[in-house]
């Protein structure tokens, strides 16, 4: 729409935001989200004019005032996870469809690397994991490595583990998203190996069974953690009308929200392989957490910031 038609519908609300002020966390995150979006379509199509230039520093206003307010923590909490977090999810979405297509082209590499070269698994998942699932195997009880560890030890021990995975994922994004790529590869290699490893000895379906019942939400994480790096590569990579500097220093923040909202995740991937995936149960049943997580993982990171994002637009294109 032409830049006067845009200032003529919205310039009521920007007034009274600025007019107005409110303490209430959930109606300042609404109305931060509005501003945001019209801030960036004025950034979009009218990079140099003074709307562009007054929307920032009224969203900057807001921005402060919203993550001052520490008499209202408990209700900034809620707008993180109901709001701000799927919402970055949205803003974020190219970028997690690219890491998901990186690791998915890894793992089916993987797969494929192993299926025509004998040594590929043991240089991927090393000789003495391999020794150990083949002896397993033998006894008939492939995956009891899974059952050899303290639970409590397991437990924080790969907590820590996929929480630090997820930071340097994150913060590898640093080498303009090449330093995410690689680890998003390298993890992509090790998984499609390790599958056709089962595959190849008629498994799989066992193994899926028992690693994805904490696999889905840990792989899952691994991957949107990817997206985050991903965001702050990109924002080296093209800082729009920004220095590169500032673009960098959004899109690092942007990144460790994300990174931030996962942690939640890696707790409760690291508490079903520690207490869950160990135990003995009916394919049903852990086909069943198996879908129970991946429908979360698509529906909070996927489907709601869409439905989000559709409910909390202030204007449509003309």
């Amino acid at each position: 729409m032409k830049e006067a038609i845009f200032i003529k519908r919205n310039t009521e609300k920007w007034q009274e935001y600025e007019q107005t002020s409110t303490n209430d966390p959930d109606q300042m995150t609404e109305r931060f989200i509005e501003l945001t979006d019209d801030l960036a379509y004025a950034r979009t199509f009218y990079p140099k004019s003074n709307v562009t230039r007054y929307l920032n520093g009224v969203t900057s206003t807001l921005h402060q005032k919203l993550y001052s307010n520490r008499k209202e923590d408990t209700g900034r909490i809620k707008a993180f996870w109901k709001y701000e977090l799927p919402l970055l999810m949205y803003e974020s979405r190219l970028k997690l469809l690219y890491s998901f297509i990186f690791f998915m082209g890894a793992c089916i590499l993987g797969w494929v690397s192993a299926a025509n070269d004998d040594t590929f698994v043991r240089l991927i998942l090393g000789d003495s994991y391999v020794n150990q699932t083949l002896e397993n195997i033998k006894k008939g009880d492939p995956l009891a490595i899974y059952g050899d560890s303290d639970q409590a030890g397991m437990f924080l021990q790969i907590t820590l583990n996929n929480i630090r995975v997820s930071f340097v994922a994150f913060v590898m994004g640093i080498f303009f998203s090449f330093g995410t790529v690689s680890i998003l590869f390298r993890n992509g290699v090790m998984l499609g190996a390790f599958q056709y490893f089962f595959y190849e000895r008629d498994l799989l379906l066992t193994s899926i069974l028992k690693i994805w019942i904490h696999g889905t939400l840990e792989i899952s994480a691994i991957v949107i953690a990817g997206a985050a790096g991903l965001v702050m590569g990109h924002s080296l990579l093209f800082p729009k009308t920004y220095s590169r500097l500032e673009s960098f220093k959004q899109g690092a923040k942007k990144g460790m929200k994300i990174v931030i909202g996962l942690v939640p995740i890696f707790i409760t991937a690291g508490f079903l392989e520690s207490f869950v995936t160990r135990l003995k149960m009916p394919a049903l049943l852990s086909g069943s957490i198996i879908i129970v997580s991946a429908v979360f993982i698509v529906w909070y990171f996927v489907w709601y910031p869409a439905k989000l994002y559709k409910e909390t637009r202030s204007f449509r294109l003309s």
